[in-house]
């Protein structure tokens, strides 16, 4: 987020406070649960996003069901900076599901309709994280105060979902 508000964690809950928030530097700690892929790195650093820092992001996102590789948007990137900030953490996100290609898309339409037909996976926009330790219901909260992009929640699975579409929410 380059300017406008960054929520922080109150003892009884999320409290909204209008921050500029310019940082010289922006980095993910990245766990990916389906290969084993872990990343710590700094991705953005004195106003420039950094091309290889991206690659190796989108690498560790991509499809693992058939190892297609897809650029993920750095608004997605940025939206997971900022929640990290916002829910103090120094653990890795675990991510569950980031770029995924048409056809596995269309494959898990057909075996359980829990993939939209135009899912924002497909376009490197969507990622399914957790974090170890902190419940997802926590992780929900703080990203549907932040009312950037799609949230949505899936208690039963212990995943939550962000991107980069309209603001909106489900689960």
């Amino acid at each position: 987020m380059a300017c406008g508000s960054l929520l922080t964690l109150g003892g009884t809950g999320i409290v909204n406070a209008a921050v500029r928030h310019f940082p010289s530097h922006k980095s993910l700690s990245l766990h990916h649960v389906h290969t084993g892929d872990k990343l710590k790195l700094t991705y953005f650093e004195q106003g420039s996003y950094l091309d290889d820092a991206l690659s190796e992001i989108s690498y560790l996102l991509r499809d693992y069901h058939t190892n297609d590789v897809h650029p993920i948007d750095p608004a997605l990137l940025d939206q997971l900076h900022d929640l990290k900030l916002v829910l103090g953490l120094n653990r890795p996100f675990h991510i569950f599901s980031g770029y995924r290609s048409p056809r596995t898309n269309a494959r898990l339409r057909r075996k359980c309709r829990c993939a939209a037909k135009r899912s924002l996976h497909m376009q490197g926009r969507a990622i399914d994280i957790h974090v170890a330790g902190l419940d997802t219901q926590r992780i929900r909260n703080a990203a549907l105060a932040m009312r950037r992009g799609g949230v949505g929640y899936y208690a039963r699975s212990d995943f939550v979902h962000l991107d980069t579409g309209d603001v909106r929410s489900w689960g």
